[in-house]
């Protein structure tokens, strides 16, 4: 049984996802927490870049 490198817990599947451009292996609850916080700093980010103006690339 694989086991989940976020919760510890041993799980049927493991999803691959990309936090802070690593790809880690976590169940699908993990998962979609990770995506979750990945959409929310991307967001902030978004808001603090455009309140000081920024108009470059990331």
């Amino acid at each position: 049984m694989p086991i989940c490198r976020e919760c510890k817990d041993e799980v049927d599947r493991l999803v691959s996802v990309k936090v802070a451009g690593k790809a880690v292996k976590l169940c699908a609850d993990c998962a979609d927490r990770a995506r979750e916080g990945a959409e929310i700093a991307e967001a902030s980010e978004a808001v603090i870049q455009g309140m000081m103006g920024y108009k470059g690339r990331r």
